[in-house]
């Protein structure tokens, strides 16, 4: 836990692998970008330790602390390249998985298309017990009933196990014998349990999330087990912490055992670095807005906090566990554009990817994508492409655009790339409107802050279509996210399901509850090395009046198996629910569904000093640029030689990213190193 090394955040994405460096010896902080590699991204994350090595003066034996956020778990879900599963429920409820809530996504839709269950019905095991809803055993689990999974397991040369039994969340003890029962037979077989990864109330949203769970434990325990040879094999004897969707961080173990919590891992960075610049800009409203090659993400700051769900889902799937609200598009600089049958334009979401990538990154891409199109417009530098390291080919870009984009919809090529970037910023625009719209927000009380390596050239045209004066370029804005994984701490969650009155005999088994949570999540905690002065436990509740079908997560900053605590816990419920729905019932009675304890551990912080940002000689400082139907010559600068602000139209170009600022603005640097864009009024310069 001490410091004294170098710490890496490494944030892992579709197309580029983005870290943030920092020497806590001499508090020299720096960024570094490099090609993510598909195939296998451990190669691409020891390629860049190589190269920041190399480039900041460091030896890989140095690095103290590698926190990790990565796409792993999400790309094997959306790509269904997933284990051979088995799902192991209780008699007369294997069909949980494919009955689900009967939603109706496409309420329009005549013919609606549904993807299969992940695990078919011929994988789905019935075992003969039963655990009632107040945890009294109904029916016991019998000794040949464990020896018959585990011939079907064999049988079915399952690659790992599911088991969800009906009210596990209140009684796990089938749950364990079974899963006992298995690893006697079979030592060391993957097997996931329900009152281990989503001990909570609904049977559907417990088994989705279980299921997901074992099913990604072979893909990510064999990408760590690579991630760990290759470290060794270099000498790396550095920590290795992994991301999670909560924004905290966690150990390779609990990674390998429950690697759902690993789905989100790589946008809740960027939410936990808007946090952080939230409060050192002193703005008490953002929108974070993550555009990179693959996917554009938006989180939500309000009122200096992030708000954070109990539920998700990825791909249709829900995910009953804690995790940052961050929603995603698949738009990004990597985006293809094409003509449907239609005649429709269409941008997204399907990507290039890193391989081959755009067009112009001249590796075999044939589809003409967002930077292509941004290259064809001449609103990015050829021959400073990450900062000189890649050449792009800005003819082959244009012929792209003109083939696939301008002669199916008989425009000229210049008005079709525009007409790319247009759709692609209106629908950059439609997802924070509705991030916003959905909290009875209004854009105009928020200001944008934008990161990523492609966000730069579009965050001003979104904020004019949305209304907002103010959008933020962070420093280092193409690794944001990157350093928000920088500054992350160890995070557990743990959560109880037991529906109960909101009454004073409620406070025995209240008090039990908060007893066994505070005791595991300090054992958690205690198991990662973080001392006693580092660790923090916060206690909140899933509340509801009673009848109701849904939560709310309520903080419980005292919490205690006292009446005055339990009273001051009912009256934050009724404030939060006027808060959010504008009314309250303090007469009704209240339900108490799930408690939840968040364990905390803090890593070690070091004073950091921004490294100063290599200037550029780069000629012409003016370049003829297409914009709003024209060619015009627009001002290029540097962003370390910007010492004051410039108006519209204008280019800064900095090593892995460009910002576009649009007629009517004004941008330059502020005080924490970011560069501040603001709408200019009427009457000013």
């Amino acid at each position: 836990m001490e410091t004294g090394g170098v710490r890496i955040g490494i944030d892992i994405g579709g197309t580029f692998t983005d870290l943030q460096i920092l020497d806590e010896r001499s508090g020299a902080l720096a960024s570094l970008k490099t090609p993510t590699t598909p195939e296998d991204p451990s190669v691409g994350l020891m390629a860049g330790l190589d190269e920041a090595a190399a480039r900041f003066g460091f030896a890989l034996a140095d690095i103290r602390l590698l926190l990790h956020g990565t796409t792993i778990a999400t790309n094997a879900v959306l790509e269904r390249k997933l284990a051979k599963g088995v799902l192991i429920a209780t008699e007369g409820f294997r069909d949980v998985l494919e009955i689900g809530r009967h939603v109706r996504r496409d309420i329009y839709g005549l013919k609606p298309k549904r993807e299969p269950a992940l695990i078919p019905r011929h994988r789905r095991i019935e075992v003969a017990e039963r655990i009632r809803a107040d945890g009294s055993v109904e029916r016991p689990l019998a000794e040949e009933a464990i020896a018959a999974v585990v011939a079907a397991i064999r049988a079915l040369e399952a690659e790992t196990v599911a088991i969800t039994l009906l009210n596990a969340n209140v009684n796990p003890a089938h749950e364990r014998v079974l899963r006992d029962g298995i690893l006697r037979a079979l030592p060391g077989f993957p097997v996931s349990i329900s009152s281990q990864v989503s001990p909570e109330i609904r049977e559907y949203e417990r088994t989705s999330t279980t299921v997901l769970n074992a099913l990604l434990i072979p893909v990510v325990r064999s990408y760590l087990e690579r991630l760990k040879a290759r470290m060794a094999e270099r000498g790396l004897q550095a920590r290795l912490l992994l991301v999670q969707s909560n924004g905290g961080v966690c150990s390779p173990e609990v990674a390998s055992d429950e690697p759902v919590r690993l789905l989100l891992s790589g946008p809740s960075g960027g939410a936990l670095a808007a946090l952080r610049a939230c409060r050192r800009l002193d703005r008490q409203n953002l929108v974070g807005i993550d555009m990179g090659g693959t996917s554009f993400d938006v989180c939500v700051v309000q009122e200096g906090g992030v708000t954070s769900m109990t539920q998700g889902e990825i791909d249709g799937l829900p995910v009953r566990l804690p995790m940052i609200e961050i929603r995603t598009i698949g738009a990004g600089g990597g985006s293809i554009a094409s003509v449907d049958a239609g005649g429709r334009l269409t941008v997204g979401p399907r990507s290039a990817g890193a391989r081959p990538g755009p067009v112009c990154y001249g590796r075999g891409g044939t589809q003409p994508t967002v930077t292509d199109a941004n290259l064809a417009l001449g609103r990015l530098d050829a021959a400073f492409f990450l900062g000189g390291a890649l050449a792009l080919d800005v003819e082959g870009a244009r012929t792209a655009v003109e083939m696939q984009v301008a002669r199916p919809l008989r425009l000229d090529l210049d008005r079709a790339a525009e007409g790319i970037l247009t759709l692609t910023n209106a629908n950059l625009a439609s997802a924070i409107r509705l991030s916003l719209f959905e909290k009875g927000l209004d854009p105009r009380a928020f200001s944008l802050l934008s990161f990523g390596g492609a966000g730069g050239l579009h965050a001003i045209p979104v904020a004019e279509e949305l209304g907002i004066d103010e959008v933020i370029f962070p420093a280092d804005a193409s690794t944001f996210s990157a350093s928000g994984i920088l500054h992350s701490d160890i995070v557990h969650d743990l959560a109880r399901s037991r529906v109960m009155r909101s009454a004073a005999e409620i406070l025995p088994e209240l008090a039990l509850a908060l007893t066994e949570l505070r005791r595991e999540g300090d054992g958690l905690l205690a198991q990662d090395g973080v001392p006693d002065e580092a660790r923090e436990l916060t206690v909140a509740a899933d509340m509801r009046y009673y009848g109701q079908a849904f939560e709310l997560v309520v903080p419980w900053r005292e919490a205690g198996a006292e009446p005055d605590a339990l009273e001051r816990l009912i009256a934050g419920f009724h404030a939060l629910h006027r808060q959010r729905f504008s009314y309250a019932n303090p007469g009704d009675p209240v339900e108490i569904v799930t408690l939840r304890l968040t364990a905390i551990g803090r890593l070690p912080r070091a004073q950091e000093g921004r490294t100063a940002a290599v200037k550029a000689e780069r000629s012409p400082l003016r370049r003829r640029v297409f914009l709003n139907g024209i060619w015009r010559e627009m001002d290029i600068r540097h962003r370390a030689e910007l010492t004051g602000p410039i108006a519209g139209p204008a280019l800064v170009e900095e090593e892995y990213t460009t910002v576009f600022v649009g007629e009517g603005w004004r941008c330059g640097p502020g005080p924490a190193g970011e560069l501040v864009a603001q709408r200019v009024q009427a009457g000013q310069r």
